[in-house]
């Protein structure tokens, strides 16, 4: 089964986990837009990276696990706007795609890896500690958005794994 692990958001990752292994885990493909060069998510580089990474597997054997984003406590108008927005083009990818697509809220996942209040980077910790063939991709502090995504898709894995 093919799990594919979003961290959604601007600065957010893409995870690809193949059966509990990590084929890849990507930055979120993001272009410049308007007078002011805002950066935003670019759909259609989303769509063509799931795209080369999907083309083997059966769509039943595809689930997509987004991470269920809110508005959150002193964040702008604006970026949550945009956050808004950005969840929503992986929505509409993943639909258009006809892939399963799950949602899980942070506390939930986050728990499940003891990571409840704890800081930023600790999840990149945790994603090296349970994926250590990965830690050279995850060596820098700005990783912990990889690490993340990596999370997400490891705990659908793991819980699902669970279920069966």
């Amino acid at each position: 089964m093919l799990i594919i692990g979003i961290d959604p958001g601007i600065s957010g990752s893409i995870c690809f986990l193949d059966d509990g292994k990590i084929i890849d885990v990507i930055e979120m493909p993001t272009m410049t837009e308007g007078k002011k060069n805002k950066r935003q998510v670019n759909g259609s580089q989303i769509y063509n990276e799931i795209l080369k990474r999907i083309h083997k597997s059966e769509k039943k054997n595809i689930k997509v696990i987004i991470e269920q984003v809110s508005a959150m406590p002193g964040q702008g108008v604006t970026s949550m706007f945009n956050f808004g927005q950005s969840f929503g083009i992986l929505k509409g990818i993943c639909s258009a795609m006809q892939l399963s697509m799950y949602f899980v809220r942070p506390a939930k996942w986050k728990k499940y890896f003891n990571l409840i209040n704890s800081e930023k980077d600790a999840s990149r910790t945790r994603a090296i500690e349970i994926f250590p063939y990965f830690s050279s991709q995850l060596s820098k502090k700005k990783d912990s958005n990889k690490a993340d995504a990596i999370l997400i898709a490891s705990f659908y894995y793991e819980t699902y794994k669970i279920e069966q």
